[in-house]
């Protein structure tokens, strides 16, 4: 499965970035948390979204793992700190997308073949928001809008 948004080279996340996104949350850079970062700038580079479970594998097989729980974890601090996106598809499965930019957009996700577009257009517009808080008494912190269709090879 592949994100298509046609910037994906333009605006790829370089290991330096993530590594020093590692120091910002506290994180050790370890071996392991090195090779995580390599791995993730080349997902960026290429556009690519994945599972946890494909990184892992990928690290397993380069024989650089460190533990499982490494990764998962690393991935959890990354989507917190916005380099990483995840991505609920359809079947509540998950997947990860390296944005790495910081700035707030939504996925559409193709119902039929999972294919993944970014979308910076659509969103919650600012009265939408203060009237869901007036409603029901909460502050909104952040959201998140699940888009799903059909991409026009589906169609």
């Amino acid at each position: 499965m592949v994100i298509e948004d046609g910037s994906a080279a333009g605006s790829a996340v370089t290991v330096d970035a993530i590594l020093a996104s590692f120091s910002e949350l506290g994180l050790r850079n370890t071996a392991p948390r090195r090779a995580i970062a390599g791995w993730l700038a080349m997902a960026s580079e290429s556009g690519r979204d994945f599972a946890a479970e494909d990184l892992w594998q990928d690290l397993l097989q380069d024989a650089r793992p460190g533990g499982r729980a490494t990764v998962f974890r690393t991935l959890d601090a990354l989507e917190r700190s916005g380099i990483i996106d995840r991505i609920e598809l359809p079947n509540g499965s998950r997947r990860y997308r390296v944005c790495g930019s910081g700035a707030h957009h939504h996925h559409v996700v193709c119902s039929i073949c999972g294919k993944v577009s970014e979308v910076h257009t659509a969103c919650l517009s600012t009265d939408a928001v203060n009237e869901i808080e007036e409603e029901t008494g909460f502050r909104v912190d952040r959201h998140s809008i699940e888009l799903f269709g059909r991409c026009s090879g589906c169609q």
